[in-house]
């Protein structure tokens, strides 16, 4: 048996998904309807276990992230116009989605009687924005924290119910905590290491969950294949077209655009940036691309290097343009158009905020990405089991997302070493590639990631 699972991580972990989605279709066409009998609660499972690592792995991931401020010196007082980049371009990559989405409509081909989810929803009370930004403040975190709130029964009692937007509120409490962490310094070194730990305990327990992907995208799809047929499921090509047109978007007019505005030449940064961007696409991990980022930052593009330590791994933890802000907005997008909802400007403006915030507590690792989608439709009072149609094809958007995550990473610390004297025009100018070392870099890397 243990021979047996070797053998099964040794093969390549986007091998794996793609034989399960293989193979679900397969069980889905010929058991029928009873596939989803049969292999539908594999896929159920999956489901539960993403949900039960949002809220851990945000919370940790968001306090060791900004407690990485402390002891910093002439890093820590540029870690505030890190953030506001983060934000701006994440912002940047919300309305790319929405827009493409509006353009595309990758969902109007899927109607009302094509999902039972569709025909069963019933549309939510959508909450004013300001009601939703109040809201992320949370009256007791540790509520926040189990997923739930208080409410009041019709005799009065107060009882816990799920809430909504929860995973906003845990973002919101965690940033304190590492603000916190900053102002005490060295009187709370061992949390600030503790909230590190706990972090990485996260990851690795995030990679665990993320092994069962292959089963999980097994049991969705040969559910949706046993419910629906093959011909039901041909729409989702054009959700993939719609995210890679919405990621190269982002990736080609926007960050050159940043670069222009800066007095940067977009091809000497996306040459230097190049080998890492082709890790982050076939590893589908920005922890395992960020050592070749981070080479690409003080290498290639002159990046100081004290600067680039902190901002290259910061951004793999929270920087997640593709994974974090562009995918859950056009997921929100699809899912209305397909189930027959006519999203209001009041939904828009739900979908972006909670996309920027929920990007800054996306983990760098595979698949993680769904997390932030589930906490967008939620936000945004959208079905969510009705992400579960895109679970199956998740790897091949990941790809794509990740390369756009990574190619952000790098771009904001350039950005912000130009405004600061921080960037060595010379270095920046000679775009070297470094290709002989970052290949070897990118094999070893994504041969651990694969591992």
């Amino acid at each position: 048996m243990t021979k047996v699972v070797a053998a099964w991580l040794r093969i390549p972990f986007w091998q794996r998904v793609l034989a399960g989605f293989v193979l679900g279709a397969l069980a889905g066409w010929l058991f029928g309807k009873d596939a989803e009998t049969w292999f539908g609660p594999l896929g159920d499972l999956y489901v539960t276990l993403i949900k039960m690592i949002a809220v851990p792995l945000v919370f940790f991931a968001v306090i060791s992230a900004v407690g990485s401020l402390h002891g910093q010196k002439s890093i820590a007082a540029l870690g505030g116009r890190t953030f506001l980049w983060f934000a701006i371009t994440a912002v940047l990559a919300v309305c790319v989605g929405l827009v493409v989405g509006a353009i595309v409509q990758p969902g109007m081909g899927v109607n009302l009687q094509t999902l039972q989810v569709a025909a069963d929803y019933k549309p939510k009370d959508v909450p004013r924005v300001l009601d939703v930004l109040f809201n992320i403040v949370p009256s007791n975190p540790f509520q926040a924290l189990s997923g739930a709130a208080t409410a009041k029964t019709a005799d009065g009692m107060n009882v816990l119910v799920p809430r909504n937007g929860t995973v906003l509120q845990v973002i919101f409490f965690a940033g304190l905590v590492g603000f916190a962490f900053i102002k005490l310094g060295d009187r709370v070194a061992g949390l600030r290491k503790l909230a590190g730990e706990a972090s990485e305990t996260m990851i690795q327990v995030t990679r665990y969950v993320l092994e069962f992907t292959p089963l999980g995208t097994f049991g969705l799809i040969a559910g949706l294949v046993g419910a629906y047929g093959f011909e039901k499921l041909l729409p989702l090509g054009s959700f993939v077209i719609a995210l890679y047109v919405a990621c190269a978007f982002h990736i080609v007019v926007v960050y050159s655009g940043l670069l222009l505005a800066h007095g940067l030449n977009p091809l000497k940064f996306f040459r230097g940036a190049a080998s890492a961007m082709q890790v982050g696409f076939v590893a589908s991990s920005s922890f395992a691309a960020m050592p070749v980022s981070l080479r690409s930052a003080t290498h290639n593009h002159g990046v100081d290097r004290d600067y680039a330590a902190f901002a290259v791994p910061l951004g793999a933890t929270i920087k997640m343009d593709g994974c974090g802000a562009i995918y859950p907005a056009l997921a929100a997008v699809f899912i209305a158009q397909y189930t027959g909802i006519e999203l209001s400007m009041s939904q828009y403006l739900v979908i972006m905020l909670a996309s920027v915030l929920g990007s800054f507590g996306t983990a760098g690792v595979p698949g993680t990405a769904v997390i932030m989608a589930t906490v967008v439709l939620s936000a945004a009072g959208l079905p969510l089991e009705a992400i579960g149609y895109l679970y199956a094809i998740d790897r091949i958007l990941d790809m794509m997302r990740t390369m756009t995550n990574v190619t952000g990473q790098m771009l904001v610390p350039v950005l912000v070493a130009k405004e600061t004297g921080l960037l060595d025009r010379e270095v920046y100018e000679a775009a070297s590639s470094n290709v002989g070392i970052a290949e070897g870099e990118a094999a070893e890397v994504a041969a651990k990631e694969r591992a």
